[in-house]
């Protein structure tokens, strides 16, 4: 089985976990809908179709315009036609940190080298709702105490596609990756792990120095290789 296919298996088994969320808050959960489980099974066959390890970069959790539609972390509809050439229906609205991903990946050579060693996922393989608003797994004390165990499981499984080397890569500098590193404190799952700024606080608060951040990013990748 391919790596690809490992993806595509995991996620085509996906269940919204039975566990109580705190009261507001709805998981999100788009792997029910055939054109989002389309999107991500030809994006995984077009560049995971081989069983070679990778190095595991990690988000938080999918949001609504990004893998909350497409299934691919990071990768908005737009991006996911011009920068794949997976046609979809989903409305073409850019989303800003796939638009900060998909410029490093260019930097970096391009989706078919990006993918050849580096596969990109999240702590939680699931996102969050509260009042219509994405909703980060850490953004409340109950939420993050109530989903430690299913983040974990996430991790240990997915580990098991394919891992590459002893270090992982964290989108998120700040409370991602204190949780993530407590997290690997316990469970030991890699021996380092090299935050860097998350995409959309790149966009939304240094996007005069994005083209400073996108060799940041493509220089980490590299150090890891």
């Amino acid at each position: 089985m391919s790596f690809g296919q490992k993806v595509i298996q995991f996620t085509q088994n996906l269940r919204i976990p039975e566990l109580e969320l705190p009261p507001g808050f709805e998981w999100l959960f788009p792997y029910g809908q055939a054109e989002t489980m389309r999107c991500l099974s030809e994006f995984y066959q077009k560049y995971y179709s081989d069983q070679r390890g990778r190095h595991f970069v990690f988000g938080i959790n999918p949001g609504r315009f990004g893998a909350g539609q497409t299934g691919v972390p990071f990768t908005d509809p737009l991006r996911l036609e011009t920068e794949c050439g997976i046609q979809n229906s989903f409305p073409k609205k850019a989303e800003l940190s796939a638009d900060f991903v998909w410029r490093f990946i260019r930097a970096f050579g391009g989706a078919d080298v990006f993918t050849q060693s580096f596969y990109i996922t999240s702590l939680s393989p699931l996102g969050f709702i509260r009042n219509g608003v994405n909703i980060n797994y850490y953004d409340d004390k109950n939420l993050i105490k109530n989903v430690d165990a299913f983040i974990t499981w996430n991790i240990r499984t997915q580990l098991e596609f394919g891992m590459l080397g002893k270090t992982a890569i964290c989108f998120g500098e700040g409370q991602n990756f204190a949780f993530f590193s407590k997290l690997n404190q316990r469970e030991r799952f890699f021996e380092n792990i090299l935050p860097l700024p998350h995409p959309r606080w790149v966009m939304q608060y240094r996007r005069k120095k994005v083209d400073e951040f996108v060799e940041r990013y493509v220089s980490t990748l590299h150090s890891v290789l």
